[in-house]
């Protein structure tokens, strides 16, 4: 009999950690291979971890609601067969010095040195500490890891880091120096997402739980608001072509296709062209540079009963409107029925969120990080509106509203944008647009 380590996978793209959601099994149970092992949550995704392996599960290492890094060991198990486990590397523990005693001048190293040293007997680190270290100049070599013998975690980082005494190479020698100042990064955004708040609880009040979906949700959206300084305009469209153009077409389309014409699928595909003509607008901000993206892969906002998700549409400049409202279609009857993968939500560029859909007329949202915008679509409705020559006629209008990362864009290009998606909105008709 041999003992196989299962590890935290990696279920997408720049995906670093993931956090134990629910165990499927407990010791002592059989499993074949590709059996479901636990549900994990990561990236607002809930995916299931399969056995890689045919056996018998000896331990659970990681408890529900656990945070690990990708290939971290998650459980053991335990398999036929003479198979050979590598052990974990683990770097060699230093030479530990007798107790009160000074080593001798020739061997004398210093203070630095010897803390380095004994920040080796804590193992290799994970790519999740080493982010965080690596953001907050938290030298590694002088922290005291709180698992498995003596391994640095996540959850020990975050406490230096709310406490505010960060150990850096510098403050080896005895003299303290305060902690410099930094900017909030997305490890202290996750920190303070997570910190408990002490409000009243009256006699009849419900307390819900905070699931792992809705402390991503939470976590995301501070980073953002920490991180990117947002700015917000707005601009209001006239549709009414638009909407006699789609409502003639409905019914033909639902007989044809087999799902609804929405008007939500027009508003992706002008703002897809309209990406294509100001790359500004789908781009990123990364530190000492911007990124501008190649690929315009729309994210959309899609919610399900208690979280918020945002499936992409890729390449959606290269679709057509029917192409992409079935995508639409697709992707919310997959959040609905918790069939989303994590991969259906990696590389989105700029953000469209329908936020008409309930009603709303106006609403500023929050920058979908590390996108550089994101675009409400509101409710169409009819006013009154002031025509040519002074008439008075009932118009279905629309208001656009964009947020925006002000490091990356300007009201200048922000305004052109959307003039542009005002200008294709408006000239949609049977004429110059098919769905097709």
């Amino acid at each position: 009999m041999a003992i196989e380590n299962i590890l935290m996978p990696q279920l997408g793209e720049s995906v670093t950690e993931g956090t134990i959601e629910k165990w499927l099994v407990k010791p002592g149970d059989t499993v074949n291979k590709y059996d479901p092992l636990a549900e994990v949550n990561t990236d607002k995704v809930t995916a299931e971890v399969p056995s890689s392996f045919a056996g018998t599960i000896k331990e659970l290492i990681a408890q529900e609601g656990e945070t690990l890094a990708v290939g971290e060991i998650i459980c053991t198990i335990e398999i036929e067969g003479s198979v050979t486990v590598e052990a974990p590397v683990v770097a060699a523990p230093a030479k530990e010095e007798p107790a009160n005693e000074v080593p001798a001048a020739s061997s004398q190293k210093p203070v630095e040195s010897l803390h380095r040293e004994k920040g080796k007997a804590a193992g290799r680190y994970s790519p999740a500490v080493l982010r965080l270290s690596q953001d907050n100049g938290i030298d590694l070599t002088l922290v005291e890891g709180s698992g498995k013998e003596g391994r640095i975690t996540r959850k020990d980082l975050l406490a230096i880091i709310e406490s505010g005494n960060i150990p850096t190479a510098a403050a080896a020698p005895v003299i303290e120096t305060p902690a410099p100042v930094a900017s909030v990064p997305a490890a202290t955004a996750a920190a303070k997402a997570a910190e408990p708040v002490n409000a009243p609880v009256a006699a009849g009040d419900i307390e819900i739980p905070v699931t792992g979906v809705r402390r991503a949700i939470a976590s995301n959206m501070l980073r953002s608001k920490h991180e990117a300084p947002h700015a917000w305009m707005m601009i209001e469209v006239d549709v009414t072509n638009l909407v006699q153009y789609r409502d003639s077409l409905k019914n033909d389309f639902k007989q044809k296709e087999g799902f609804n014409l929405t008007y939500f699928a027009f508003f992706v595909k002008a703002v897809a062209q309209a990406l294509k003509e100001f790359p500004m607008m789908n781009s990123m901000w990364a530190g000492d540079k911007i990124v501008l993206k190649k690929d315009i892969n729309i994210s959309i906002a899609v919610a399900s009963d208690d979280a918020l998700f945002v499936p992409v549409i890729n390449h959606a400049d290269e679709k057509t409107i029917k192409g992409i409202g079935r995508e639409v279609q697709e992707l919310a009857g997959k959040v609905r029925s918790g069939k989303l993968k994590s991969s259906e939500m990696q590389g989105g560029t700029f953000t469209v969120n329908n936020t008409g859909s309930f009603g709303s007329v106006q609403s500023m949202g929050i920058i979908n990080y590390p996108q550089a915008a994101i675009l409400q679509v509101e409710s169409i409705v009819k006013r009154p509106m002031i025509m040519d020559g002074g008439m008075i006629a009932a118009r279905d209008m629309v208001n656009l509203c964009l947020s925006l990362d002000h490091r990356v864009l300007d009201g200048l290009v922000c305004g052109q944008f959307l003039a542009r998606v005002k200008e294709i909105l408006e000239n949609v008709s049977a004429d110059n647009t098919s769905v097709y």
